[in-house]
C-alpha cells in the first residue's frame, strides 16, 4: 500500500521547506515505477497559510489529515515569540497533534522540534534543530536532549533534523529505513541531491569554509575516499594535503568537526552498510571493501557506531523484493 505522508503547514512556515517532502517522497519509486509515497499538506482548519516570506499558501485539506497518515511531517516554521518565551502552544495546534495516532512517525524540520517539545513529544528523547537554537531548545525543554552536532536524530517513532538541506537528508534517510538504499538513491538522483549524508555528521555551519584549496583538507579525503579498502593512517592523509600532522589534524577538525579517525571510520562504516544493503557479499568481504580488514573490526565499528549487527542491519534495511 502506498504509504500517506501529511504536512502540517503553521503560520510562519519557511516555503522551500515546506516543498522538501513531497520534492523527495514523490521521486520514491518501486522497480515499476510506481510512487511508493502519497503526500498531501494540511494547515489549521484549512486556513490559508501566512509563510515567513511576502505570501500566502493556500491549501485544500484541513487537520483532519492527520489522522490518516502513516507519517507526519511538521514544516519548519519560524517560532513564535510567545513559543519562545514560553514553551507552550495554542489549543488549536495541541489539538491538531492529538490527531496523530500513536503508530505514526511524527517528522520535525529545523525550528519545528521547538512544536513537538512543546507538545511533549520529545521528553526522554534526543533531538536536534538548527545549530542557532539548540541552546534556546535545550533552555526552554529541560526534559529534551539536544545535540548541536548532528543533521538529524531518529528515534524510531519521532524525528527531528536541523536546519535547510538537513531536511533533504532525514527524508532520504526515512526512504533508506522503508524501502533501502536503491530506492533512496533513485530518489536522490531524481532529485539532483547527494543520496546519503549520516545524520551524525556534524553541522557545518559554524566552522569557516577554507579560503584556500591549498589549505584545506579535502583533497586528502578526497583521496582516502578512493582508497577506502586499503590501510590508512594520519601520515598518509598529512602527507596528501602536503601539510604536518599536526597542521593537518588540527584544520581537519575545524573543518570537519571531528578527528581524522573519527571521520575515516564513519567513512568505512557508511561503506559497508551500503554494500550490506546493495550486495550479498559476506561480512568478512565487506569488511574488506571497507578498510576494516577483518569482519571481527567491522562488527565491533559497526555496533559502536549503529548499535546493531551487520547481519541484523542487512535484514533490516535490504530492500523488500518487489511483486
Amino acid at each position: 500500500m502506498t504509504h500517506q505522508v501529511a504536512v502540517l503547514a503553521l503560520d510562519g512556515v519557511i516555503p522551500f521547506d515546506l516543498g522538501i517532502p513531497a520534492r523527495v517522497f514523490r521521486e520514491a519509486r518501486d522497480a515499476d515505477g510506481k510512487n511508493l509515497y502519497s503526500v498531501s499538506t494540511c494547515s489549521l482548519g484549512g486556513r490559508p497559510v501566512r509563510t515567513s516570506q511576502d505570501f500566502v499558501i493556500a491549501v485544500e485539506h484541513d487537520e483532519g489529515l492527520l489522522a490518516r497518515a502513516d507519517t507526519v511531517v511538521i514544516a519548519t516554521q519560524e517560532p513564535t515569540s510567545e513559543l519562545l518565551a514560553t514553551g507552550t502552544l495554542p489549543d488549536e495546534i495541541l489539538g491538531a497533534l492529538r490527531l496523530v495516532r500513536p503508530s505514526s512517525r511524527v517528522v520535525s524540520l529545523c525550528t519545528s522540534a521547538f512544536v513537538l517539545a512543546a507538545a511533549g513529544l520529545l521528553d526522554g528523547r534526543t533531538a536536534t534543530t538548527h545549530w542557532t537554537l539548540c541552546q534556546a531548545l535545550t533552555d526552554l525543554f529541560p526534559r529534551v536532549s539536544v545535540d548541536p552536532d548532528v543533521l538529524f536524530v531518529d528515534n524510531g517513532q519521532v524525528l527531528t533534523s536541523a536546519g535547510g538541506a538537513a531536511g533533504i537528508d532525514l527524508c532520504l534517510h526515512l526512504v533508506r529505513r522503508d524501502h533501502g538504499a536503491e530506492v533512496a538513491n533513485g530518489a536522490a538522483r531524481r532529485c539532483v541531491v547527494a543520496p546519503w549524508r549520516d545524520g551524525g555528521q556534524a553541522q557545518f555551519i559554524e566552522h569557516p569554509l577554507p579560503i584556500d584549496s591549498d589549505s584545506s583538507t579535502a583533497g586528502a579525503r578526497a583521496w582516502a575516499l578512493a582508497h577506502l579498502d586499503e590501510p590508512i593512517g594520519l601520515p598518509d592523509l598529512a602527507r596528501h594535503a602536503n601539510m604536518s600532522v599536526r597542521t593537518f589534524s588540527r584544520r581537519f577538525r575545524a573543518e570537519v568537526g571531528e578527528s581524522p579517525a573519527q571521520w575515516l571510520i564513519q567513512r568505512r562504516v557508511d561503506r559497508a552498510r551500503r554494500l550490506l544493503e546493495t550486495s550479498d557479499l559476506t561480512v568478512d568481504h565487506i569488511a574488506t571493501a571497507a578498510g576494516f580488514g577483518s569482519g571481527t573490526l567491522l562488527r565491533k565499528h559497526f555496533h559502536a557506531t549503529l548499535g546493531v549487527a551487520p547481519g541484523s542491519y542487512r535484514r533490516t534495511f535490504t530492500a523488500p523484493v518487489v511483486a
